[in-house]
């Protein structure tokens, strides 16, 4: 919880920095992030601790000149290199994301279901109801879940709605239970 109160914290320092410099910090990290994540010898530069903080500096800061990221994201980076806190950084990353998207009027969200796919009728009713409950326009992903029996589990950041045929069961059986 500590690290991502801490990761959060970061997320709005780096995001309101490229918003006073008329940057866009998100489209940046998500550039860097990709390159790391495709490429396993540089994640293991970034992330394991047999490199020293200056080797992982000369060779982040070649990537991030070759990529044409801002000083802002070049600084920030290099910041949490030298203070050994670069393994924040897919928190950071993803808390970045949430306040790009907040900036933007949306949110993302998963609809979990047992099915292969959801029909557009009922995305467009789910989508409706987020939209109503939260205040913003949500951008949804379908997942299947073979969890779930049948129905739906909706998540949008923390605010979730579980309308699965297993939730009803533990809740009748809860009643049962303790009733």
């Amino acid at each position: 919880m500590k690290d991502k109160n801490v990761a959060k914290a970061y997320a709005k320092a780096i995001y309101n920095l490229g918003k006073e410099s008329n940057l866009d910090v998100a489209k940046e990290l998500t550039t860097l992030t990709e390159v790391v994540n495709e490429n396993n010898n540089l994640e293991n530069v970034m992330f394991l601790d047999v490199f020293s903080a200056e080797e992982k500096t000369a060779v982040v800061n070649d990537v991030m000149t070759k990529l044409g990221l801002s000083q802002v994201v070049k600084s920030f980076i290099n910041f949490l290199l030298q203070e050994k806190r670069i393994g924040l950084m897919p928190i950071i990353f993803k808390e970045v994301i949430v306040i790009d998207d907040h900036e933007k009027g949306f949110m993302r969200g998963t609809i979990e279901g047992s099915a292969d796919s959801i029909d557009t009728e009922s995305l467009d009713k789910i989508k409706s109801f987020i939209k109503k409950e939260l205040g913003s326009e949500p951008e949804l992903t379908y997942v299947k879940n073979e969890k779930i029996t049948a129905g739906v589990r909706v998540t949008v950041e923390d605010y979730q709605v579980d309308a699965s045929v297993d939730k009803q069961l533990n809740t009748l059986k809860e009643s049962i239970i303790n009733g």
